[in-house]
């Protein structure tokens, strides 16, 4: 089964959950601003998506930037970081198996499921 962590406010996940459901392929849609992963369970997805946890923040939104930019913070910082602040998660993930990348290019994305 595929998943994809989902953000409905965000045309980019939108384009590719609708991609994925016009695959017929079996989906699984992670709303993760509702449920947020945990640490533990975004430590599982960087290693999915072999990223360090700073590639996997949108270091554009506002929490981000009013909050931890420019600091210096270790690894489970900014994963806690994320886990506390789900929006700053980049978006869409599309997991197969023991293997995920970022969904935001649909071209990537074909291959991958």
């Amino acid at each position: 089964m595929i998943q994809i962590y989902h953000n409905q406010r965000c045309g980019k996940s939108r384009s590719c959950l609708l991609f994925l459901e016009e695959s017929n392929k079996e989906i699984e849609i992670i709303n993760y601003l509702k449920t947020p992963p945990t640490a533990t369970e975004l430590s599982t997805l960087l290693q999915k998506l072999d990223l360090s946890p700073i590639e996997l923040v949108r270091q554009k939104e506002s929490i981000w930037i009013e909050n931890f930019k420019g600091k210096t913070l270790t690894d489970e910082q900014i994963i806690q970081a994320m886990a506390d602040n789900p929006i700053l998660i980049e978006r869409p993930i599309v997991v197969n198996g023991d293997k995920a990348i970022i969904g935001r290019d649909l071209e990537k994305v074909i291959p991958f499921i």
